[in-house]
Parts: C-alpha cells; sequence; structure tokens
C-alpha cells in the first residue's frame, strides 16, 4: 500500500467521523452550553487557533463625524484625520505628519490621497531609519447631495486591507511590523 493510499484511507476516516458526529448532533439535537460540552468540543476548544487570540467583545470601535460633500476641503480633511487618529490606541513615543499627496477626479467622483507617515524619533536618533505610512482616501461624490458625507477609506503601507472609519480597530503592532520590516530589508542590503 503505497503512502497516497494510507493518506486516503486517513482522510476518509476523518470524513466519516466528522459527518458521523455532525448527524448525530443533528439527530440529538444537542446545543453545546457551558454544562453541556462534551469532551470532543472541548478538546477542539483548547487546540482551535481562536483560544490564542485575546477577546474583548466590550471594545466599541469608535469614529468621528466625517465630512459633508460641501463642506470639503483639503484643510478640513487633514484636520478630520487629526481628530480620527486622536481616538487611535498608541504610545506617546509615536509621532506623525500628514501629508495631501494629490486629487484625481474621476467620471462620477474626485479623490482625494493623503499620507500619514508614522515614526519614533529617539534623542539618540532624532531622525528615525524607518517609517511608516497610512494613506487615506476621501471619495467626494459629484453626484451625490452635497449633504451625503464624503467616503473615508484607509491602507497600511504593505497591507491590502482596506479598512473603513468606525468598522476596524487600530493596531499600533501594525506599525511596528511595518518599520521592524523595513530595518531589516536595510541590514540584508549592502550598499
Amino acid at each position: 500500500m503505497s503512502t497516497e493510499d494510507v493518506y486516503a484511507d486517513q482522510a476518509k476516516k476523518l470524513v466519516d467521523e466528522v459527518i458521523d458526529t455532525a448527524i448525530k448532533r443533528l439527530e440529538t439535537n444537542l446545543s453545546l452550553t457551558e454544562r453541556e460540552k462534551t469532551f470532543e468540543s472541548l478538546k477542539a476548544e483548547e487546540f482551535s487557533r481562536q483560544s490564542t487570540f485575546v477577546r474583548d467583545d466590550n471594545f466599541e470601535v469608535k469614529n468621528i463625524k466625517w465630512l459633508t460633500i460641501s463642506e470639503f476641503s483639503v484643510e478640513k480633511a487633514e484636520d478630520k484625520i487629526h481628530e480620527y487618529i486622536k481616538t487611535w490606541e498608541y504610545e506617546d513615543s509615536w509621532l506623525y505628519c500628514i501629508d495631501f499627496l494629490g486629487e484625481d477626479p474621476h467620471e462620477f467622483d474626485t479623490r482625494y490621497r493623503f499620507r500619514v507617515r508614522w515614526s519614533i524619533p529617539t534623542r539618540r536618533k532624532p531622525i528615525p531609519r524607518a517609517t511608516a505610512c497610512v494613506y487615506f482616501s476621501f471619495v467626494a461624490s459629484t453626484i451625490k447631495p452635497g449633504t451625503f458625507p464624503v467616503d473615508v477609506f484607509y491602507v497600511f503601507e504593505t497591507h491590502r486591507l482596506v479598512h473603513k472609519p468606525g468598522e476596524s480597530r487600530f493596531r499600533e503592532k501594525w506599525l511596528k511590523d511595518i518599520i521592524e520590516n523595513k530595518v531589516m530589508m536595510m541590514q540584508a542590503i549592502e550598499f
């Protein structure tokens, strides 16, 4: 019997066990309350990835009142970015600056781009070796009424996930990871 056959048999047995367990649960209408947990469910809970994360179900993601389309200006947008960043939890040693990168007119909206550059300057190194950037985009529609809010999105440098204010929790670790990766890359490259 080849190793592929052994793996196929093990996979088949595993799938059969899962199906049998699911059928038993459906037949008995087993609800896993705290006092009814079975040994198998406790074992699965112990080894699942969910148990490695610290959950704070009571945490409220903070947000601010963003600009409407008629109120929008580059200066007001910068002020709103400052106001929004104040809702984030991070150490006092972090400093940031906001740069306006430009505007992109499209058929039905205009997109305004900003860069928030983060660093941790110290007395020994007032000019940091690396920075981490967060890119904000304000989308001001040209077809919606002026009372509608401007859509705001932001993304962290090197990340693909696009955040919307008030929907995701800021993690200081993201900034630290970006800077750490840049420093490691600079150390690996010899000039």
